[in-house]
């Protein structure tokens, strides 16, 4: 197969052997794809080596003989978002839950559009929760394992004030009491589901509660190796209580 002038999201990119990339990329016709870049090392090679940068928006031409394309030509088609700080951890775990979840050479244009919308509003520094959790919710659904936001699994509507944990079989599942203190603690407030399903951003103190259900929701997905962004996400918070207690005084 030969690809052509192909648009696509560069998801990852690793050394191979001592002048080539491995690359990941999100194309809008044949999905995930991987490439060989041959011979990126040198000066004259420095447009192709920025072009595969992960996050890097590219139009690529390809011939596919085995599991692996070798890329032939690669352009920009616009500059990178420039990210730093939870900006830049929140594109590595767009990037991540992407790679694992996508499946290779298996067209979902809906996918790549809702990556396109994410990438966006990183760009323009909306907020990284709302924004990773609209992503999330938006893969499921491309992927075929959404379901409706607005009403449980047995199709009675959500109530805002009751809290819920997301099945990935079921759907939405309400959690009925406090006696399993684990459910409540990962469970979602109903009224931060029709913020989903409305598309409107949650109050503030309904993320954290999504966070988790989503990331349990996930989880079913990815099977027993998680994501190395979450790992990352556990060490960022415990730094920064400490870095807080430095500042203030305190300390170990």
């Amino acid at each position: 197969m030969r690809y052509t002038a192909q648009p696509a999201f560069v998801l990852h990119a690793r050394p191979w052997r001592e002048t080539s990339l491995l690359v990941e990329v999100l194309s809008f016709d044949h999905g995930r794809i991987g490439l060989v870049a041959r011979g990126v090392q040198g000066p004259k090679r420095q447009p192709l080596r920025a072009a595969l940068q992960p996050l890097q928006w590219i139009r690529f031409d390809a011939v596919q003989t085995g599991e692996l394309a070798r890329l032939t030509a690669a352009e920009a088609v616009d500059v990178a978002p420039r990210l730093a700080g939870e900006a830049m951890l929140a594109g590595f775990y767009l990037n991540e839950l992407t790679l694992r979840l996508a499946p290779r050479q298996d067209p979902v244009p809906e996918l790549f559009e809702a990556y396109a919308q994410a990438r966006a509003r990183l760009a323009a520094d909306e907020p990284l929760g709302w924004t990773l959790r609209r992503y999330e919710r938006d893969l499921l659904e491309a992927l075929g394992f959404g379901f409706d936001w607005s009403n449980d699994g047995e199709g009675t509507p959500i109530d805002p004030a009751a809290r819920y944990r997301l099945d990935p079989e079921y759907g939405p599942r309400r959690v009925l009491s406090d006696r399993g203190h684990g459910d409540r603690s990962s469970a979602a407030t109903g009224r931060a589901l029709l913020s989903l399903a409305s598309d409107q951003h949650p109050e503030a103190d309904d993320l954290p509660g999504l966070r988790r259900a989503m990331r349990g929701l996930l989880s079913h997905y990815l099977g027993p190796r998680g994501l190395k962004s979450w790992e990352m996400l556990a060490e960022l918070g415990r730094v920064a209580p400490r870095a807080k207690a430095d500042q203030a005084g305190g300390g170990d």
